[in-house]
């Protein structure tokens, strides 16, 4: 399946994405798109991009995605403007061009039937390939897996634990065994399934072919009966039959043929039949015909000056008034065909079509939830994994962040460790859920003391928890200097250490692991990505600016409270920081903190 649409061209989307998540949303376009003018607004990401639709909508650092219908300037209105000149000046601003929203909803026709089709294309290409490609990862991840978890068992035979931290282990090793087993039965029936379809289209094919023949041979019969009765002469019924034999005997080479076709000429024909179906269905939605009525929904958020002269319903009324008039649509808050999403604000005007009905954000592989799956993919890509790491999550909960590294990381092993059974139950579900149980394995262990030898691991990725939904009884102020040690001992040099924390627990992180003053350039990774740019605004509010990468000035009376002890930190001394991120997690924000451990 191509990673780039079918007529080449570039299409303009933008993306919604939490605060602070930009930056990483403009790295992961760069990355995996190679998308270009890209533009960001706060908790809004514009690029263009000619890859396919189904590229364009696995984005894991956004949000939501919208073909984009209209970008314009900033509606911004004197306090004195009556509503009725705002009326006026916002249809005058979106109905001008009714050529531009028809060409977009084209487009956005054209881009649900490549979706849909991606979808089947997918589904059958994994019915007809993927039995080969799903046993050569389970070998790869099987081998890593016993590789990573000889070593990690070698690791707990050298530290006192009360032994069901090996029990624990044990038992995922049998749970992985099993599950592999599941699915090479499972492939098998697929396979057997598979072959029986194309020896019943290879019967039905014999049928059709040997009926034919018959239909010949009777044809022939009938022209030699009637020769035979009008009296035609011996050189008649001569070139009669030099005529008719030649045609039995194709028939009889094509049933042959038929007859002695290998499995790999079968294989070759439907590749031939599925590609050609699929090329038909692109030449025919290359200009999808829409319905002869579409019905639509305007979705509103509306602040700044518009919105002191008009309400947000009012300017969905103008908006919807406006675009019956201008294309004849029908308004249906119900089941409409198209949804009609408008930002207006003083810092941009947008209006877009959603292309998915669910959030990005809603990872269709995870059964319960835990860190919003946007922040954990973030974190996950701060880690930079490689193949071959190991990599271990200390206090794992759920295991979003591991079945994200997983999903990302094919060629790693990866260990969740928590002391809470049920928060490892929760974790063993998603693993199951998510199919990477051969990858991901868990173990009841507390975070002051890992059952793993010193040096043992390339990264450390932790959610500590925190907040109301996620906090704990303990004080995590007074544990994190225990746990940032023992994380210490586990990293092995040029590891990488990632941490999400909250303002309060980052202050007191901050003079546990004292940062050094280099400059702007010490935090290099924090800028914006090269060939970004920001969209034109006016001055930005100070909560709007929490998307910036920020540092550990945040002052916090309970972690002020706590003084580092200076042998802890001679302890973590290894550990340099490279990078913090504020991020939102709704009602609150966290930050996330970068460290690499250099060699003693």
């Amino acid at each position: 399946m191509s990673d780039v649409r079918s007529d080449g061209r570039a299409v303009r989307y933008y993306c919604t994405a939490g605060n602070g998540m930009e930056v990483f949303l403009m790295e992961e376009l760069k990355k995996k798109l190679a998308a270009e003018d890209v533009c960001q607004t706060p908790g809004k990401v514009l690029f263009s991009s000619s890859a396919a639709i189904h590229r364009v909508s696995e984005l894991k650092a956004a949000e939501r995605l919208f073909l984009l219908l209209k970008e314009d300037s900033p509606l911004k209105l004197s306090a004195h403007t009556s509503p009725e000149k705002a009326t006026s000046l916002l249809q005058s601003r979106l109905f001008t061009d009714s050529d531009q929203w028809l060409c977009a909803v084209m487009t956005w026709s054209r881009l649900q039937a490549e979706l849909a089709d991606s979808k089947t294309t997918v589904k059958n290409f994994r019915a007809a390939l993927g039995v080969t490609m799903r046993e050569e990862e389970g070998k790869k991840g099987k081998e890593a897996w016993q590789k990573c978890m000889t070593e990690f068992s070698k690791s707990a035979e050298h530290q006192k634990e009360d032994g069901r931290g090996s029990e624990v282990l044990e038992s995922r090793k049998q749970n992985g065994m099993q599950t592999l087993g599941k699915k090479r039965k499972r492939d098998e029936e697929e396979e057997q399934e598979r072959n029986s379809t194309l020896m019943e289209s290879k019967v039905e094919r014999n049928a059709e072919t040997s009926k034919t023949s018959m239909e010949v041979g009777t044809r022939v019969a009938e022209e030699l009966s009637s020769c035979g009765k009008s009296g035609k002469h011996g050189s008649d019924k001569g070139s009669l039959c030099s005529c008719t034999e030649p045609e039995l005997s194709v028939e009889g080479n094509r049933m042959n043929d038929t007859v002695e076709e290998t499995a790999s000429d079968r294989v070759e024909n439907v590749k031939s039949t599925e590609e050609g179906e699929r090329k038909t269905l692109r030449d025919c939605r290359s200009e999808p015909q829409l319905p002869s009525c579409i019905s639509f929904r305007i979705s509103c958020k509306c602040s700044g000056s518009l919105s002191r002269c008009l309400s947000t319903q009012e300017v969905s009324k103008v908006i919807g008034v406006g675009l019956s008039r201008l294309l004849g649509w029908k308004v249906d808050l119900k089941k409409p065909t198209i949804e009609i999403n408008v930002h207006l604000s003083d810092d941009h005007c947008l209006l877009g079509i959603p292309l998915t009905r669910l959030p990005l954000a809603n990872r269709p592989y995870i059964k319960i939830t835990g860190l919003r799956s946007t922040i954990a993919w973030a974190m996950v890509s701060l880690a930079q994994i490689q193949p071959g790491f190991r990599v271990i999550d200390p206090m794992c909960g759920a295991g979003t962040i591991l079945v994200e590294a997983a999903r990302e990381n094919e060629a790693a092993c990866f260990l969740g460790v928590d002391i809470d059974d049920g928060q490892l139950q929760k974790a063993s579900q998603n693993v199951s859920f998510a199919e990477l149980g051969d990858r991901i394995h868990l173990l009841r262990a507390s975070s002051m003391a890992l059952p793993l030898a010193g040096s043992s691991v390339n990264a450390v990725i932790c959610d500590l928890p925190f907040g109301r939904k996620f906090g704990t009884r303990s004080d995590m102020a007074a544990s994190l200097p225990l746990i940032l040690a023992e994380m210490d001992r586990v990293l092995c040099p040029g590891g990488v250490l990632v941490l999400l924390l909250s303002p309060q627990l980052s202050c007191l992180l901050g003079k546990l692991l004292p940062r050094k003053r280099t400059g702007p350039s010490s935090n290099k990774e924090t800028e914006p990505p090269a060939g970004t740019q920001r969209c034109p605004s006016p001055s930005v509010s100070p909560t709007k600016q929490q998307s910036s990468p920020v540092h550990s000035e945040i002052k916090s009376k309970p972690a002020q409270a706590l003084e580092p002890q200076t042998e802890l930190q001679t302890t973590v001394s290894s550990l340099r920081h490279q990078a913090t991120f504020r991020v939102s997690l709704g009602a609150i924000d966290g930050l996330i903190h970068k460290y690499v451990k250099t060699p003693s």
